[in-house]
């Protein structure tokens, strides 16, 4: 009997039919950068022929179209997506997007280590190849509260899993710098392995400190400057344009054919919304070529120089012996995926409907305690009041100060200058705390918007101008178990329940994005100018972030690490 391997070699060799042929079009070759007209043949999993003539048992004509290497997103949370990784699978894999390594870190700090297995149970049922990078800081710092707590002991047991790459995102670069034992635990378990870097701003000899611990990517670069420096000093650099946080203009000039091999692509958090209207990893693509990159420099980062840097060996050319994930394209400047395979499977409704459903977990994860107006006083004080400053299109954040009015002891809205209040209240249950300050650059000018979606800990935050719609937006978030609020005079005018972990929605993608566009209006309605609200409001509590941030144990100065009193 004739063994798989046996078969693969006959295929490739031409003595019995591949299981598919794609005819008619062309391939790009990303190691000499040509265009190839050739058959492509497909036998199981894997390509097993170019540059040549096949027979197949079946035979597709892609006459005037190109195929690439399918997609890798290096760095992203699923969760943000705000769906199942089943739906988060149905909804990408259709845009060339192959594989997505991910870190279930939103989950994991809700829920701990179920939140994982939740993750690797699902990864093992989606068409797209879900690789996942064990949550490296939970809770990501000693600053806020968080629902879990996941030492290096928890971690371990999911280290040989087939799905784990390594160590995800290690976000508490002081902590590394200042070699904290936990830290220190955790990097030390994982050396010899691949640990995922994240060190916004970070350089010069305290980059050299984080760099020593053995980590080797990193997608927090803002500027062409930053990446070069981590470029030289042997990071690989995922270029990031997200829902909030849009990289891609400040980096097209360090991607070019001589980096290409130290760079891939990534989202870290896009919802369907954005994906619906704009794409996913495509849409960085023809953004990057219509702004003069040349294509095979972003085509390499898409694809092979992100396999390489993720030790997936298997992907990313479109050769013999190599995994069969494939995108079919309109041109390589459209980057219209008009076909996609995945491990050698055509990517159809039918393909999707033979996955087991995984169970949701985490249904009752809101617990805080009800509030009300009185519960966002914030006393007056002498002298300027510190303000998040929000910068659109990105997750720093400046420390401002400003001298604000107050009305009879307590400290008020300056809707004159954009500066509205804002909040965090644990809501895992733990201790009930809730911490007031204000913000600025949201643009409301009446009513709040409240979320459980807050990185890292996942605390309700919520922002407004009114105290008692304040109130209301956070109450309504624990009726509903998690999602986004909007409340205008008392009414909720915009909603949309995440119940799984107070992340995730039970709903199929296109309610979600259906849900999401009456949010943005109902969100607009209030004044807001941001393009996304929601996802920019989740950011304001993640404390490893520069500049200034807020937690629920209260203002947090992230560059001396510290509450500020």
């Amino acid at each position: 009997m004739t063994s798989r391997l046996e078969r693969l070699i006959d295929q490739g060799v031409g003595r019995v039919p591949a299981d598919i042929v794609l005819k008619g079009g062309s391939f790009f070759d990303l190691v000499t950068g040509e265009i190839v007209r050739s058959d492509i043949a497909i036998g199981a999993d894997r390509i097993v022929g170019t540059s040549g003539n096949y027979k197949g048992e079946t035979e597709i004509d892609i006459s005037g179209q190109t195929v690439v290497p399918g997609f890798i997103d290096t760095h992203l949370h699923i969760e943000s997506s705000l769906v199942t990784p089943h739906e988060f699978d149905r909804c990408v894999l259709p845009y060339g997007v192959t594989t997505a390594i991910c870190d279930p870190h939103e989950i994991a700090n809700v829920l701990g280590t179920a939140g994982i297995e939740f993750f690797l149970e699902s990864a093992l049922e989606t068409i797209m190849d879900i690789r996942v990078q064990l949550s490296s800081c939970v809770p990501a710092t000693h600053l806020e509260t968080a629902g879990a707590d996941l030492p290096i002991e928890r971690l371990l047991p999911f280290r040989h899993h087939p799905k784990v790459i390594g160590l995800a995102e290690f976000m508490n670069f002081p902590g590394v710098i200042h070699k904290d034992p936990v830290c220190i635990a955790k990097l030390d378990a994982f050396q010899g392995g691949h640990i995922d870097g994240h060190a916004p701003l970070l350089s010069g000899n305290a980059l050299n400190g984080y760099l020593a611990a053995g980590i080797r990517t990193e997608h927090e670069c803002t500027s062409a400057a930053e990446a070069m420096e981590k470029i030289r000093k042997g990071m690989h650099i995922l270029v990031r344009e997200g829902s909030v946080s849009k990289d891609l203009a400040a980096l097209i000039p360090i991607i070019s054919e001589r980096l290409s091999p130290y760079l891939a692509l990534c989202t870290d958090d896009r919802n369907p919304l954005d994906i619906a209207e704009q794409g996913h990893l495509d849409h960085m693509i023809r953004t990057a070529i219509a702004n003069g990159v040349e294509p095979l420099a972003i085509y390499r980062a898409a694809s092979i120089s992100a396999a390489r840097a993720f030790g997936l060996r298997d992907r990313g050319l479109v050769a013999p012996g190599w995994r069969a994930d494939l995108v079919v394209l309109d041109s390589l400047e459209g980057c219209r995926a008009e076909m996609v395979f995945s491990a050698g499977r055509r990517v159809t409704d039918a393909l999707f409907s033979t996955r087991k459903p995984i169970a949701p977990i985490g249904l009752d994860s809101v617990k805080a305690r009800p509030v009300n107006a009185a519960h966002f006083g914030v006393p007056a004080r002498e002298g300027e009041t510190s303000v998040i400053g929000v910068m659109p299109g990105k997750i720093i954040t400046e420390h401002r100060r400003y001298r604000l009015p107050v009305k009879g002891n307590e400290t008020a809205v300056d809707l004159a200058n954009d500066i509205i209040k804002v909040a965090v209240i644990e809501r895992h249950g733990k201790n009930g705390n809730h911490a007031n300050g204000f913000v600025q650059g949201f643009g409301l000018k009446k009513g709040a918007i409240a979320s459980t979606v807050g990185h890292d800990s996942h605390n309700i935050c919520v922002v407004g101008v009114d105290e008692d719609d304040m109130a209301r937006a956070a109450n309504r978030l624990g009726e509903i178990q998690g999602g986004f609020v909007v409340v205008e005079d008392g009414k909720v005018t915009g909603e949309i329940a995440l119940p799984i972990a107070g992340l995730m929605s039970l709903e199929p993608y296109e309610t979600v994005r259906d849900t999401l566009h009456h949010l943005r209006k109902a969100a607009f309605a209030l004044g807001a100018t941001l393009e996304e609200p929601f996802l920019q409001l989740a950011f304001l509590p993640l404390p490893v972030i520069p500049h200034l941030k807020i937690s629920d144990r209260g203002m947090v100065d992230v560059d001396k690490f510290a509450l500020i009193g």
